[in-house]
């Protein structure tokens, strides 16, 4: 009969990790990577964010919840003022630190202004993610790896790690979550299995129609939208096995010269902006939709307090 006893086996952890770094440095594609599944919205124009989404990730010994934050910018309107306040008031509240720098640009001002920001925060863990390796060859990768060492160096900012990923090829997005799950407190999971996100689903739908109507438009117009949706409402009176959700949804501008660039020639813009959301909208929400889209002016609503309010912000 033995005498050993039974490996101790390790206590869960749950916290939350936050994605900092400028605008378009790669943190919603790769919230999604880690969730797998949409839940941030992704464009290729900068500061698509606006809302903090939170991921979570569900493994056997760790549940992390990924907070993906606007990126943090010199403002230039009271709306970019607020955006700066959520990600500060965040990184006061996390476990963990993920700074986002893409392989492919070299650091620049917008990167140190956030590093020097992160220089002040002591306590919490602060993890390096390179991000976008799939875009460099190897020797560009390693420029870039020796540069945020020597970064931190400059500022004391000791880095827990410094990981190289590619949320796109999907190259050390497993690790990065290995890596992160022992740096968080001891807790039972903090949200039910099955929850990947706590995102109201209004305004995910709102957040999934404003990434449509970003594709393709002139660059002076991403940070002039916004949507908001009214409501969503189950059509009356459908057979059981044919369901419909009836979605009223407002895209707002800031300009009435802008709403011809929304809605394009007979409306066309618009048409296509609807087919696009409906397809993630109907796939999130796993039932088919019907979506009634309207465009409004609201005059100048990044800078006026009460618009703000009333767009959510």
């Amino acid at each position: 009969m033995s005498d050993r006893s039974p490996e101790p086996t390790a206590p869960h952890r749950a916290g939350f990790a936050c994605f900092v770094g400028r605008p378009n440095a790669g943190k919603s594609t790769l919230t999604n990577a880690l969730v797998g599944t949409k839940v941030a919205i992704t464009s290729n124009r900068p500061q698509t964010t606006r809302h903090t989404v939170r991921g979570i990730v569900h493994r056997p010994d760790a549940q992390l919840v990924l907070v993906d934050t606007p990126g943090l910018h010199k403002p230039r309107t009271l709306l970019g003022e607020r955006l700066n306040d959520v990600v500060r008031t965040t990184w006061a509240e996390v476990d963990v630190i993920a700074f986002c720098l893409p392989a492919d640009q070299k650091l620049g001002p917008g990167d140190k202004f956030i590093a020097k920001e992160l220089a002040g925060i002591k306590k919490t863990p602060k993890i390096a993610i390179v991000t976008k390796t799939d875009l460099v060859e190897s020797k560009q990768l390693a420029e870039q790896l020796i540069a945020i060492q020597q970064l931190g160096a400059e500022l004391g900012i000791e880095w827990a790690e410094i990981v190289p990923v590619s949320a796109v090829g999907d190259n050390q997005v497993q690790l990065l979550a290995d890596l992160i799950a022992p740096m968080l407190p001891e807790s039972p999971p903090l949200y039910p299995e099955g929850d990947l996100t706590d995102e109201p689903e209004m305004v995910m739908v709102a957040e999934l129609i404003r990434e449509a109507a970003l594709e393709g438009v002139r660059d002076e117009l991403p940070h002039s939208i916004a949507v908001v949706v009214e409501e969503m409402i189950p059509r009356e009176n459908r057979p059981a096995d044919r369901p419909l959700l009836d979605i009223h949804a407002n895209v707002y501008i800031e300009r009435p010269s802008q709403k011809g660039i929304i809605i394009g020639p007979k409306g066309s813009r618009l048409k296509e902006v609807g087919m696009k959301s409906r397809k993630h909208i109907e796939a999130l929400l796993g039932t088919p939709v019907f979506l009634d889209l309207h465009v409004k002016v609201a005059k100048d609503w990044q800078r006026d307090p009460k618009q703000l309010r009333k767009l959510g912000f």
